[in-house]
């Protein structure tokens, strides 16, 4: 789990928060995405890496994203982090580490779960820069990400662990179907924008 929401400050003009009950919620975070992609390079691949766990209702907000969007079977991304295969802190360092031996410079997204204020909650982030996993439940994990996505799934401050164990399924799985569906159309835009661009230069 990331920790607690970022703030809106001047310095952080690239985040983005939006409520799930936003009607343009799909249209902002892919809009958004499709701004940070202006920085990957043609053929540089794209990896996306879903942290989180089944074993919390909370922090399988990763894990369902991953789910959903190994089942649209796209190849334009790598996919790190299911239902079945999640990826957590047991396993962080040696995912990342296999990620930097199959990958030259990759261009990383990152989604996991976190926690924030009351009047956040059910709000998904779309963050420049890393994610630090675990911070949320101080565990000392690697950064993860060129930029990174998040769900505000619960309030955060006071017991962590039992605050996640005691989140609403149904908040979780409506963030993970909003953050999937938004991901994989922003990256399926990405690439057909580069087709043009290819054969001109070809």
């Amino acid at each position: 789990m990331a920790p607690l929401e970022h703030s809106n400050s001047a310095q952080e003009i690239s985040c983005l928060k939006v409520p799930h009950t936003e009607p343009g919620i799909h249209s902002a975070i892919i809009h958004r995405l499709l701004l940070h992609f202006a920085k990957v390079s043609p053929g540089q691949d794209i990896v996306v890496i879903c942290i989180g766990t089944d074993r919390s209702t909370g922090d399988c907000l990763g894990p369902l994203v991953g789910t959903s969007l190994a089942k649209l079977a796209s190849p334009h991304f790598h996919l790190y982090g299911t239902l079945e295969e999640p990826v957590h802190a047991m396993n962080l360092n040696d995912t990342l580490d296999k990620i930097n031996q199959r990958f030259i410079d990759p261009f990383i997204i990152g989604i996991d779960a976190c926690l924030g204020q009351t009047s956040s909650v059910g709000s998904i982030q779309v963050v420049q820069g890393p994610l630090r996993p675990g911070a949320g439940v101080n565990k000392q994990l690697p950064p993860v990400g060129d930029i990174h996505l998040t769900g505000i799934v619960n309030v955060g401050g006071f017991m962590e662990y039992f605050v996640l164990q005691n989140t609403r399924l149904s908040l979780v799985m409506r963030l993970s179907e909003i953050i999937s569906s938004s991901l994989y159309t922003a990256i399926k835009e990405w690439n057909r924008g580069f087709i043009p661009l290819v054969r001109r230069e070809q």
